[in-house]
């Protein structure tokens, strides 16, 4: 009986303990939302209203959790001008909530706004109190493409994945075709955090064993990267993969790019690792302008359906979530029904297109120029602020800004990673800040 007595306390002291560990470092909450964004969420409806997964939860969690720090009097860091910025795009969202073609619809798509723009980015800068916190999301970063990248390198190698010109070789790790950019996103994010976390070990007194760990894991990253077959991801990464370089090191950046480039020749051109496929994606992305394959096509089209929803609705746009709405009124009729999805899962399937694939025309169609001037002051003030002050960690967050940015001009929100969007937010506002003495710890 006693040994009964004795035991009932202990999953209370668990909690009361995790409480604790939250309440000191709330940076695992942010951890743990890129964690939890591997957990497969099964066959999705992609036209509902809502999705949520786990890693929603968690992020809505460290939302929670800050609102309590503030509750309590602890002040979060957060700069006049940040605030501002953050505050606007809240603004713009409303206005066009206020003004839209269908209220009640687009308040569902106000309140993602709210979520992934503001929230949880402000959620994630107050939770990054010093470089241990920096540095223990990017590791998250790390992990969850390493178990995305070994998925996805295993599909490929063994003919599992998703369906690239007929034959089941594209890795979509544990998201499945119908979320086919999803682990591309999440081995990208890893690659860049991996190779800025070897970088900053560069200095003397660095740790040697970490910064060789994190380049063996940026150069098997790679691969899964390669054999994603996402042309934008590919774009996207060599961009920040650039900056990176740059702003470590520029003799560096020229080494990196000899290396990759031999590197490339002998993965794909001796070993054959990817070789026919990928030749042939890169093959493709010099052809975009001249000769577009039906996908980019059907891009171009998105776009200039966009902009006329914009000219129809300038100031305050049509709306969240009102492009799906008014996309046919207004797009040219060679435009596809939608993409093509297949796996040994899901089978064949026809995947709607219901944004324009570009996160800039998503918000000036639905947000007018009121969205897209805060928008843009939000981006370039926290592109600037990290040029000008990214060090060690930060590096990671310019970076992984920059893929988000470039990443941005053929695609938008959507999907399981998108809160990771958020999570970048966060760390290059935390990047762009003033450096304080808590950096140096």
């Amino acid at each position: 009986m006693a040994l009964t007595l004795s035991a009932v306390p202990e999953p209370a002291r668990a909690l009361r303990r995790a409480g604790t560990a939250l309440l000191e470092r709330p940076s695992l909450l942010a951890a743990a939302t890129v964690l939890l964004v591997c957990v497969p969420t099964g066959e999705k409806d992609v036209t509902a209203a809502v999705h949520i997964t786990a890693a929603d939860l968690a992020s809505l969690a460290l939302v929670a959790l800050t609102a309590a720090d503030l509750v309590r009097g602890r002040t979060p860091a957060i700069g006049r001008t940040t605030a501002v910025r953050f505050g606007a795009i809240v603004v713009a969202a409303a206005v066009a909530t206020i003004g839209s073609i269908d209220p009640a619809t687009s308040l569902t798509g106000f309140v993602r706004l709210a979520q992934v723009f503001v929230l949880v980015p402000v959620a994630v800068l107050c939770a990054l109190r010093d470089r241990t916190d920096q540095r223990l999301v990017l590791g998250s970063f790390v992990a969850a493409a390493l178990v995305q990248g070994v998925v996805g390198a295993h599909q490929y190698l063994t003919r599992t994945g998703a369906s690239y010109t007929g034959r089941p070789i594209r890795a979509v790790g544990t998201f499945g075709a119908l979320d086919i950019m999803a682990m591309s996103t999440v081995v990208s994010y890893g690659l860049l955090a991996a190779l800025a976390l070897a970088l900053g070990e560069r200095h003397p007194g660095g740790d040697r064993r970490l910064r060789r760990a994190m380049y063996a894991a940026a150069a098997f990253l790679a691969f899964p990267l390669a054999v994603s077959f996402s042309r934008g991801s590919w774009i996207a990464t060599g961009a920040a993969a650039t900056v990176l370089l740059l702003r470590a090191d520029a003799r560096l950046a020229v080494r990196s790019a000899v290396l990759a480039l031999a590197a490339g020749v002998v993965l794909i051109g001796g070993l054959g690792l990817g070789g026919s496929g990928v030749t042939a994606r890169l093959t493709s992305i010099g052809s975009v302008s001249a000769a577009p394959d039906q996908s980019v096509s059907d891009r171009y089209d998105l776009w200039s359906t966009a902009g006329r929803i914009w000219q129809d609705h300038p100031v305050g746009g049509a709306g969240p979530k009102a492009f799906q709405q008014l996309r046919d009124s207004r797009a040219p009729l060679r435009l596809s029904s939608g993409s093509d999805a297949a796996d040994a899962t899901i089978g064949f399937q026809r995947e709607p297109l219901l944004s324009p694939h570009n996160m800039y025309f998503l918000v000036l169609s639905e947000q007018g120029l009121i969205g897209i001037v805060a928008y843009l002051a939000l981006f370039l003030g926290l592109l600037l602020g990290c040029l000008r002050r990214a060090t060690g960690p930060g590096l990671a967050a310019l970076a992984l800004l920059v893929w988000v940015l470039v990443d941005f001009l053929y695609a938008d929100i959507g999907g399981t990673t998108t809160v990771l969007t958020s999570v970048v937010l966060g760390l290059a506002a935390r990047a762009a800040r003033a450096v304080g003495p808590e950096d140096a710890r």
